[in-house]
């Protein structure tokens, strides 16, 4: 029963899974928005220039039927006229087609949808198999279509009927009326029930909507196994990230070590922490070029002793900077006069190498704050 549960579809999908869709062209999509906003716009355009476009065409077509001495027996003229006249009517028409295309691209707007997606441009051959399309026919969302079609037939039905029913009388005395007074009539008659057949897709569109975001969620939603699965891969596999904090370690180690002859001394546990010095003229304070503990302790006394680095044992100072030093950045302000003291020995030390005489010593009691030093191991 558990790995039933694990298999339904019963988790909401996840950022990257709606983000694989959209690479796909899987969107939410409702023709019946669509189809509103290009006709809502069409119908509230021509109602804005209405009369200036009926004025404008009016005008054209006479200057189209007129046509002088010189075009009548001369072909090119004619075909001047005529593209003057196309040309005349693309231009009056212009600012509808314009507001029809931009209510074509609202319709995504709305829905969040606007998206390119070049896998959607691929073939799919499933498709094209007879089984696929059968079930398309007789799936869920065919039957939810078909509601839609049966209820926008019947409310655009129902409101046309009523429409017509409410001006019988004004359709009827259109009979009665002189020619420009009748279209005039008839423009605006059919110009108002366009507006309102159209606003009684409305009543579709709050519908469809909400169902046409809801079915888009509901197909995206996962397993729960797909979502551990998709976590682990976006965390990525606990072995591989092991492997690369590794490698890292290991790197950054090799340049650590590669540093520790530059050292001016290492400071030492004596055997369980080591940590190597630098401090050269120009620089603010002391570095911390190395710094380990056991094996890598070991490795760091062996390579100063190979480049004849000074070794000075202090036990709470090494504790101490191992603890709360970074590597090549500054050792800590409150450690600065423990640490000067040794360098001073080590400078001390290599003046009594190069000319004799007294041999320095270091003073057991460096000035380490308590609270630096951890306990002893």
């Amino acid at each position: 029963m558990a790995e039933d549960s694990d298999l339904e579809r019963t988790e909401e999908p996840t950022g990257r899974r709606i983000e694989q869709a959209r690479e796909q062209g899987q969107i939410p999509h409702s023709r019946e928005l669509s189809t509103f906003l290009v006709l809502i716009v069409g119908a509230t355009t021509l109602w804005v220039m209405g009369q200036w476009l009926v004025q404008r065409s009016a005008g054209l077509t006479r200057q189209a039927l007129v046509v002088d001495y010189q075009s009548a027996h001369e072909p090119t003229q004619m075909l001047v006229h005529l593209g003057d006249t196309f040309s005349g009517m693309l231009l009056s028409f212009a600012p509808v087609f314009g507001a029809l295309l931009l209510a074509a691209l609202l319709g995504p707007f709305f829905l969040n949808a606007w998206v390119f997606a070049p896998k959607s441009f691929m073939p799919d051959l499933t498709r094209l198999s007879p089984l696929a399309g059968f079930g398309r026919m007789f799936s869920w969302n065919s039957l939810v279509e078909l509601v839609k079609a049966i209820l926008k037939a019947s409310i655009i039905g129902g409101v046309a009927v009523a429409l017509i029913w409410s001006e019988r009388d004004d359709i009827f005395a259109l009979l009665a009326q002189p020619l420009p007074a009748g279209m005039a009539s008839a423009g605006h008659l059919v110009s108002v029930s366009f507006l309102l057949l159209v606003a009684a897709l409305a009543l579709i569109v709050l519908v469809d909507v909400p169902f046409q975001i809801w079915q888009y969620f509901d197909k995206l939603k996962m397993s729960k196994e797909e979502v551990r699965q998709e976590m682990k891969e976006m965390q990525g596999d606990p072995q591989v990230k092991g492997r690369i904090r590794s490698l890292q370690m290991q790197a950054a180690r090799r340049r650590m070590m590669a540093a520790v002859p530059q050292a001016d001394v290492i400071v030492t546990n004596p055997t369980h922490f080591a940590v190597a010095l630098a401090y050269k003229t120009g620089m603010k304070a002391p570095k911390v070029l190395a710094k380990g503990m056991g094996e890598i302790a070991l490795r760091i006394r062996e390579l100063g002793a190979q480049h004849a680095i000074p070794l000075v044992e202090a036990p709470p100072l090494a504790r101490a900077l191992y603890r709360h030093s970074e590597l090549d950045r500054d050792i800590p302000v409150a450690l600065y006069t423990a640490v000067a003291e040794v360098l001073a020995y080590v400078y001390q030390l290599a003046q009594w190498r190069q000319q004799g005489g007294q041999y320095p010593t270091l003073s057991g009691d460096l000035q380490v704050p308590p609270e630096l030093v951890p306990e002893a191991n």
